[in-house]
């Protein structure tokens, strides 16, 4: 009997202060953390099941469901920003005894995780960037549509064709299940109190200043889909100009989802960088 979505999603629980953090423990080594990104219904499961299994063979990877998303609890009356979410991963790695990890960060992810970088260096080996937010830029339609999401069949299904450049891997199964996901219990409140309007106030908040991506010491890989239209490639190709020991890696006809669209290849070239 095959193991359910929710069973697979549902991993390890700890207490930090007043959240109750959901996440992903696999493998033995160098330690790597998955930031998720921002669609309706995601879990860190969802985002990176792909990865998972191949990234935990040489590498132990620490994935967990963000502040406002997943499986993760925190009070109604927290005020989830950048702040806010990187402190949370903070007390997650110290209450592993986790010193230094790799990060990489899937779109709202790669803001955290350059947020991350920023407020402590030392604690950050390398980092990948994978359709990150982390500059300003004037809000798409795209990513606009993801953060005013209001649930419905035909929604998801356009949500889904606004993340993928190839449109037969979006069947009627996978988008019953991430409807599905999006109105569980009480998801789709937590996420409109996410982004509201205005939503470039979401980006902003998100954004990191230029001296700042000039001031990271890590090495630094950034991808993106040349044909995303969540969040425009020219976010990429300006960081690249910014972050000193940066390389962009650029997948043709593909959209936001690399990590699905573009997987095998995604999986190999995360592994060539960061495991030695």
């Amino acid at each position: 009997m095959s193991l359910s979505t929710t069973q697979l999603e549902i991993a390890n629980s700890m207490q930090v202060g007043d959240f109750t953090l959901n996440y992903h423990d696999q493998g033995e080594g160098e330690v790597i953390l998955l930031i998720h990104g921002s669609g309706p219904g995601v879990t860190s499961w969802a985002n990176w099941r792909g990865i998972i299994p191949e990234l935990s063979k040489p590498a132990r990877v620490i994935a967990p469901d963000m502040l406002g998303f997943g499986y993760t609890q925190c009070p109604e009356n927290t005020k989830l920003d950048s702040a806010t979410w990187v402190n949370s991963l903070v007390g997650l790695l110290d209450n592993l005894d986790i010193e230094k990890v790799s990060v990489v960060g899937n779109s709202f992810g790669g803001a955290i995780a350059l947020a991350f970088a920023h407020k402590h260096p030392e604690r950050v080996n390398k980092l990948v960037l994978m359709g990150s937010v982390g500059l300003s830029f004037p809000i798409t339609d795209g990513l606009n549509k993801v953060w005013g999401y209001q649930p419905s069949l035909l929604a998801m299904r356009e949500l889904m064709e606004v993340f993928a450049y190839d449109h037969s891997i979006i069947n009627d199964d996978l988008v019953q299940m991430r409807y599905e996901a999006s109105v569980r219990d009480d998801v789709q409140t937590r996420f409109a109190q996410l982004f509201p309007e205005p939503r470039q106030n979401g980006v902003e908040m998100l954004a990191m200043t230029e001296n700042q991506l000039r001031s990271l010491p890590h090495k630094t890989l950034i991808i993106h889909g040349r044909d995303d239209q969540v969040i425009p490639l020219e976010v990429s190709e300006r960081m690249i100009k910014l972050i000193p020991h940066s390389q962009l890696h650029v997948y043709g006809e593909c959209g936001h989802w690399v990590q699905i669209e573009k997987a095998q290849e995604f999986t190999q070239l995360l592994l060539n960088f960061l495991v030695e």
